[in-house]
């Protein structure tokens, strides 16, 4: 596997990125690749290791270590189909993903684990740029008709799934245009939206059927889908964003993160006028929220041109090294520092944010924070308590609140009848991914909760199989590691 005394002879390396100053004028990736034979000494670190722990890590179940040799092997056409066999879209998977395969990666226990990210990413456009992925349609059909209820990484991997098994599937998305949180979302220089466009001219050549601009529980209600289509799969996300419920929140400059954001791709995509519109242009920023979507407010504020962004984590700095009660192979909470916070924004923890203050016309110009400390009591779990005396104010005409997300939007879900669960998402059986509605299906982090991009893709293939073998009887389609038939 690899070349068996590989991680010995060669050290990790990853892509580098364009200079800070020349990629903050622009919105696209800044990425520099690797050169070819790179590439094939980062696949030749996968040791043979006996157990590829970086299975379980995966929630999808990569076959790793085999695409790793073809790589280290030049057998790129043969990496492109053993990674298609499990994961529908590596490219969105190979720019977003945390990579939880390379914490649970063997070599990592004592050395830097294998670059299986940046591996994936460069299969699947190596793939792209030599004409490997191509539209398959099924041979035959079913004549079995699936909604699938939102366009994101979950929607689109049952869609697919679904129509390789030979069912007429329709996608339902609300936006202009398919794609969810990766469209709008996720920042442009992230991840730029013809990655997007080019898989989904594929799915469309294979015969799946794209509705934007439709509102399923509004334009188009729950029982009306029901009496057209013999199943629905609900992947609409966990989109229900939580507030901060302090003095102030109300003002003119207290936004949402997921209002700032799409706006962004809007405009990036060309869209001239909003009706409320958000920019950073000159103003002191505040992000509230320490996670992914708050290093995007940051990369977003500072391309706006932003006077100065700060970004506020309520949690204590995590350490650079796995800490003791997280170990290998488990995920490790570490202090995560992203493109993003080095473009010149300053970052607090143990942070607080008390108060909105405004002027006299309702527009935000400051807020009140204090430091915090995490003490745990005896027999009990973790509480949150304010140090005294240290109270700050701050100059902030933008506040950002990336503070994650409490659930799903239920609208359709409660006019099908579908129950959910105490964390407002929808309730679906993890046997079989149906909801209490017969023929009603959920996945992705409208089922589980807002999670990574990983396992949303897996939550729509586990779906898919249990929804043909709703129809059908049986399924063909593969569960989580099984891998399926060469796409490429």
């Amino acid at each position: 596997m690899g070349k068996i005394t590989g991680f010995l002879e060669f050290d990790r390396k990853v892509e580098s990125y364009a200079p800070v100053e020349e990629r903050v004028k622009n919105y696209h990736e800044f990425t520099l690749p690797l050169k070819e034979p790179e590439l094939k000494e980062q696949g030749a670190r996968c040791m043979d290791c006996g157990i590829p722990f970086c299975h379980s890590g995966c929630p999808l179940g990569n076959l790793i270590p085999d695409f790793n040799d073809a790589v280290y092997r030049g057998k790129w056409d043969k990496a492109a189909k053993i990674l298609h066999s499990t994961n529908n879209f590596p490219e969105f998977t190979g720019r977003l993903c945390p990579a939880p395969c390379e914490e649970a990666c063997v070599l990592g226990i004592n050395e830097d684990p294998v670059t299986i990210e940046n591996i994936e990413k460069n299969i699947v456009e190596t793939a792209f740029k030599k004409g490997w992925v191509v539209a398959e349609p099924p041979a035959t059909r079913t004549g079995k008709k699936v909604a699938v209820v939102g366009s994101g990484p979950a929607g689109l991997a049952a869609a697919q799934q679904l129509n390789r098994a030979g069912h007429l599937v329709t996608v339902f998305e609300r936006d202009e245009k398919p794609g969810g949180l990766l469209r709008y979302g996720i920042p442009d220089f992230k991840m730029e939206k013809n990655v997007i466009d080019r898989r989904l001219k594929v799915l469309e050549e294979e015969g799946i059927v794209f509705k934007c601009g439709v509102h399923v529980g509004k334009d188009i209600t729950g029982p009306e889908l029901q009496d057209e289509f013999d199943a629905i799969v609900l992947s609409g996300g966990a989109t229900v964003r939580r507030n901060l419920p302090i003095e102030g929140a109300d003002l003119k400059g207290v936004v949402q993160a997921m209002d700032f954001l799409p706006q962004n791709n809007r405009r990036v995509d060309g869209v001239k006028e909003f009706e409320n519109e958000i920019m950073a242009t000159g103003k002191d920023v505040v992000v509230i929220g320490g996670g992914d979507t708050g290093s995007d407010c940051i990369g977003t504020s500072i391309r706006h041109g932003a006077k100065s962004v700060s970004n506020f984590e309520i949690m204590p700095m995590g350490t650079v090294e796995r800490p003791e009660s997280q170990p290998w192979p488990f995920w490790p909470m570490r202090l995560k520092t992203s493109t993003s916070h080095k473009e010149g924004a300053e970052r607090f923890f143990s942070i607080s944010t008390k108060k909105f203050l405004g002027d006299e016309n309702g527009n935000l110009k400051g807020l009140i924070t204090s430091e915090v400390e995490w003490i745990r009591e005896p027999g009990k779990s973790m509480v949150l308590k304010e140090v005294e005396g240290t109270e700050k104010e701050w100059k902030c005409e933008l506040a950002l609140l990336a503070l994650g997300f409490t659930g799903s939007e239920m609208t359709v879900a409660e006019q099908l009848g579908v129950e959910a669960d105490a964390r407002t998402n929808i309730k679906a059986s993890e046997q079989d991914y149906m909801t209490n509605v017969p023929g009603v299906f959920a996945a992705g982090d409208q089922r589980r909760g807002q999670s990574l991009i990983v396992w949303a893709i897996s939550e729509g293939r586990q779906a898919a199989h249990h929804v043909d073998t709703y129809l059908m009887g049986e399924s063909a389609l593969p569960l989580k590691g099984e891998g399926d038939l060469p796409r490429v």
